[in-house]
């Protein structure tokens, strides 16, 4: 397990986030941010968000027109931290746009113009052949994205997410609170459906983007834990 060596004389690290407004995605923008490895931090958005950075570059998109901005996505590694929530998108169809087709899209149009990792946000039981339309999706998306052919491609796998959220969910707030009860009791295998911080899984994914690992990565809550 290698750390990419940049030289910074003569090579830029150009990094690029699809859902940096969402929980995972916005902690690790400001990882990237703040971090010295990236020199460009490119984030696709729907509008622009209220952060000034000398190195971001914040691109407005219709994500159904994709293909329009493929010169853009060019660099060393793009974060998919898209997603929604049934609550929020009870249509399957747009559910399953969100979730599969526009990761999926931007996986391919990278991958053309030589991007060298993807890392991908899952969720905890992603599985294809699930009965439940929502793991089944996860599972889809993962599957998909394995056929792109990127030289490196990390999927995480987060159980229930903890964080502040700009809005405030009273079920999760009911669900966060059982999980501190129940934390404690989960061991062994059953280490993986552990609560994880948002702020984790984005310090994982940053510091598995500056490694030269190559293959295909699926990692779960507890093993997102030890990379961070």
């Amino acid at each position: 397990m290698r750390i990419f060596a940049k030289n910074c004389a003569t090579m830029s690290t150009k990094a690029i986030i699809a859902g940096s407004s969402g929980l995972i995605g916005s902690n690790l923008l400001n990882i990237l941010l703040q971090g010295d490895f990236y020199d460009e931090v490119l984030v696709l958005v729907r509008k622009e968000l209220p952060v000034q950075h000398p190195k971001l570059t914040q691109l407005v998109v219709d994500f159904d027109r994709l293909e329009a901005y493929a010169d853009q996505l060019t660099g060393h590694a793009i974060f998919s931290c898209l997603g929604t929530t049934r609550h929020k998108t009870p249509d399957k169809a747009v559910y399953r746009k969100i979730d599969h087709d526009y990761p999926l899209i931007l996986a391919q149009l990278a991958h053309k113009n030589g991007v060298e990792q993807y890392h991908l946000v899952s969720s905890i039981g992603a599985n294809a052949a699930s009965s439940t339309f929502y793991i089944k999706i996860k599972g889809e998306t993962e599957a998909d994205l394995e056929h792109v052919g990127f030289p490196a491609l990390h999927i995480y796998r987060p159980s229930m997410l903890i964080g502040d959220r700009t809005e405030k969910r009273i079920e999760e707030k009911i669900v966060t609170g059982l999980f501190k009860v129940i934390d404690p009791l989960l061991f062994g295998g059953l280490k993986k459906y552990k609560s994880i911080k948002a702020a984790t899984i984005a310090l994982a994914m940053y510091k598995q983007s500056i490694k030269t690992d190559t293959g295909s990565f699926i990692y779960e809550s507890d093993k997102i834990k030890q990379l961070a």
